[in-house]
């Protein structure tokens, strides 16, 4: 790369909520990209990409692509696999081909849940389902096909767009009195706009250093979240009290703490899955995720 050439970054899922999201803040920050959704262009084919990463200069590529429906992968497992571990694959070689880093999102569902302090990412994994199953095989094969990646976990993402807990619960607070929301469940809401942010801080940071030939550029798996820990039932609690200082909820509906059996699903949900986000913050000088401050930005951004 010459000491002049600009930042452009390909993004893949652009009509998921990381992805809009992604598309606000570069945007908003002037960055050169270009926006793939699955109608634009399947990520295995890479046929496609090659072409537009040639022809747009492309100088990384952000996965934000994933098949993410955690039940009905229980019985999608082989469209769940295609997205999830053959898409990365692709976008893998992909970057080792064009010596271009790849940032890709995971999830937290690569681990059992199992623990009871804040998972690091040397952590054992233990996936209890299909879509962390593959999610896990996703990484793997980027590791197995790229140097130069980044593998940005999180967990628990909302944002303004498409569906998530926070519209969820704002939606059943119009219809119902009374809601029962899983207590014993523990993980750390995550804001898209947040994951977004930190992405194209990471990408922008790896640029440089590639740039100025530094030999500082940071690769590897990071793990990146909200930052405090709560309860599902915590978390409505929360977005339902905001909402109603906000005027947005009339009446706040009473809240029964509920335990998961009481609520079964076709796949388990880890019962604890905070994320230690202290490797980011160190290497990348990327913060934790504010989560209680990005749901009065959500609910802003839904009023207008």
């Amino acid at each position: 790369m010459s000491a002049q050439s600009a930042m452009h970054l390909l993004v893949t899922g652009a009509n998921g909520q990381l992805g809009q999201c992604l598309a606000d803040q570069l945007k908003a920050q002037n960055i050169a990209h270009t926006l793939l959704s699955r109608q634009d262009a399947d990520i295995n084919d890479t046929v496609v990409l090659e072409k537009i990463i040639a022809d747009k200069g492309v100088t990384a590529i952000i996965n934000a692509a994933a098949y993410t429906a955690v039940d009905k992968a229980e019985s999608e497992p082989d469209l769940a696999r295609r997205v999830n571990v053959d898409g990365p694959a692709a976008l893998a070689k992909l970057s080792a081909r064009f010596d271009i880093p790849l940032l890709h999102v995971s999830t937290d569902y690569v681990f059992d849940g199992n623990q009871q302090t804040p998972y690091v990412e040397t952590d054992a994994t233990g996936p209890t389902g299909v879509y962390g199953q593959t999610k896990l095989d996703g990484e793997l094969a980027i590791q197995r096909h790229a140097t130069k990646y980044i593998i940005m976990r999180t967990a628990w993402v909302f944002s303004e767009y498409g569906n998530n807990f926070l519209k969820t619960m704002l939606r059943l607070a119009k219809e119902r009195d009374t809601l029962g929301v899983v207590a014993d469940q523990i993980g750390c809401p995550t804001y898209a706009g947040d994951i977004a942010q930190a992405l194209i801080s990471v990408a922008r940071q790896l640029h440089e250093a590639e740039e100025q030939n530094l030999p500082e550029a940071r690769y590897g798996i990071y793990h990146y979240a909200g930052d405090e820990a709560v309860s599902w039932h915590g978390f409505a609690m929360a977005i339902f009290e905001e909402a109603h200082r906000r005027g947005v909820l009339a009446n706040i509906p009473v809240v029964n703490a509920i335990a998961t059996q009481d609520y079964p699903t076709p796949a388990k949900r880890p019962t604890y899955s905070v994320l230690s986000t202290v490797k980011l913050s160190h290497d990348h000088r990327v913060d934790a995720s504010d989560w209680r401050v990005a749901v009065e930005s959500v609910l802003l951004a839904l009023a207008t």
